[in-house]
């Protein structure tokens, strides 16, 4: 076996497939040589238009210049995500991303909040949080590093985007540091007799491409991770019911764009809106075994914001992850890899880790096994707190309108998302492990918002007076409130980087 790779194929674009290719290029100099094959007769799902805040560093390491970015995908900014009908109907709450206040002492704010709020005195909890205070007023401004002791400075965002729009993007730059697209579909893939190792492929007009290390962004069919090399599923659909979706973008009202995803719990799923500049991205996730198609549709293009601008698209899908991302030589990038449903909009974040990763453990030509278990050990670690936190949105719920949130009510759970549920409902308390994705403010935000409040809080509260407790978290609610007060619309913000209103 050579000791070094030279060769790289992508199957599959995308945006996982030029996510990785851009990534590859510019990072590899040419060390390898990378071609990706894609049929244009083969459509994408296109519909990961939400992001969380580690994307900024994805576009960093690519090289981006934020504002060019944000003009080439019709993109808008995001601070958090609204939900709506998710503990009872009619409750909203917002996960914002960034701190929530600043901590007092040993103690994170919320425990004081929580003391307050068993009292009845406790200020409104979105005001804690410069992400949220500013969500709900539809103002948005970057952080102000240069302003350290102000919240202005712990402003954290992601951004709403046009997926295709972001893969065309990469793609130009990937082409342009070397990366070959071979325009085509795959009709078999080749496997060595001596190891299973995947050799080659042949594409369906004769063409033999062949490789050392193979990435497969080819989508739900896993055309290599899966079709070739069986490697297996782990099925989840268990603990995450939904199994379809319908997405279809609308047309964009005038005037004030929201700075948040929205995410509105219906009988047997949930709905997204995504503010785009050039029109409103809107999907509807929902469990089958609960809900006819045609009811599906009727929920979704009722609630939309203006006319639809084009027929919904249709997806069906299994909540879970392949038995190994890395298999042999091919390693299972994006849809290839896996499905967790976009409620926490991590399908983005998944692709750019696993890119990460790869670039963190990339192998040489012997393939060692220790380095593709490491791999295949993160990736898994990732893929399960993901599903816990997401799992959590559906078991904390009161809801008992539909059979549906009854199911979710009272399903098990995973030992791992219980013990987070047990301990922070005792007393407040919630740690991150190891290098999970969700901070602690995530999880307390979604802990409280699906009303899972504690039974009492930490008992260090008690070092401090109540009355230093009212006037701290009054202290904090009063300098937010100002900050927010100060901040643009967030309309106003991107024409100012746009041009457009």
């Amino acid at each position: 076996m050579q000791q070094q790779i030279k060769k790289i194929l992508i199957v599959g674009g995308g945006s996982a497939g030029w996510m990785v290719a851009a990534l590859f290029s510019r990072l590899f100099k040419r060390l390898y040589e990378i071609t990706l094959v894609e049929s244009d007769e083969i459509g994408t799902i296109g519909v990961g238009e939400a992001t969380i805040p580690a994307i900024k560093r994805f576009n960093e390491l690519l090289g981006l210049d934020e504002d060019d970015f944000l003009r080439r995908t019709q993109g808008s900014f995001k601070l958090g995500i609204e939900f709506r009908n998710w503990h009872r109907q009619g409750d909203s709450y917002i996960h914002g991303f960034g701190p929530i206040g600043q901590d007092l002492g040993w103690l994170r704010c919320h425990h004081y909040w929580l003391h307050q709020q068993a009292q009845g005195k406790a200020p409104d909890f979105d005001g804690l949080a410069i992400n949220t205070a500013a969500a709900r007023a539809g103002k948005f401004m970057r952080a102000r590093p240069d302003l350290p002791d102000s919240p202005l400075s712990h402003i954290a965002h992601a951004f709403h985007f046009d997926a295709g729009l972001y893969a065309r993007y990469l793609r130009e730059m990937a082409e342009k540091a070397g990366v070959q697209r071979l325009e085509g579909r795959i009709g078999a893939v080749h496997l060595r007799p001596e190891d299973g190792f995947v050799q080659s492929v042949t594409l369906a007009d004769g063409r033999e491409v062949a490789a050392d290390f193979f990435i497969d962004c080819s989508g739900f069919r896993g055309l290599i991770i899966e079709q070739a090399l069986k490697t297996g599923y782990e099925d989840w659909r268990h603990w995450l019911p939904c199994d379809r979706a319908l997405a279809v973008p609308c047309a964009r009202q005038p005037g004030e764009m929201t700075p948040y995803t929205s995410a509105t719990a219906h009988g047997a799923g949930w709905q997204w809106r995504i503010p785009l500049r050039h029109r409103t991205g809107n999907g509807h996730v929902y469990a089958s075994p609960f809900m006819e198609e045609a009811e599906a549709e009727r929920i979704l293009l009722s609630n939309l914001d203006g006319p639809a601008l084009a027929d919904p698209l249709r997806i069906q899908f299994t909540t879970g992850k392949r038995r190994q991302l890395w298999n042999r030589n091919c390693v299972a990038v994006g849809l290839a890899s896996g499905f967790l449903e976009p409620l926490e909009s991590t399908s983005l974040h998944l692709i750019q880790s696993a890119a990460i990763r790869l670039v963190r453990l990339m192998p040489d030509g012997r393939f060692d096994p220790a380095v593709i278990a490491e791999f295949n050990r993160q990736s898994d670690f990732e893929y399960e707190r993901i599903r816990d936190f997401i799992i959590l949105h559906y078991k904390a719920t009161a809801r008992d309108d539909t059979p549906f949130w009854r199911y979710c009510r009272d399903m098990d759970i995973p030992e791992t998302l219980q013990r987070k549920i047990d301990l922070f409902a005792a007393c407040g308390r919630i740690f991150r492990e190891d290098e999970e994705l969700f901070a602690e403010e995530s999880w307390i935000q979604v802990f409280l918002g699906q009303g899972i409040i504690p039974r009492s809080p930490d008992p260090l509260v008690r070092v401090q007076e109540d009355a230093e407790i009212a006037e701290y978290l009054s202290n904090i609610t009063g300098v937010i409130g100002k900050c927010v007060a100060v901040m643009p619309g967030h309309a106003a913000y991107l024409e100012r980087i746009c041009g457009v209103g």
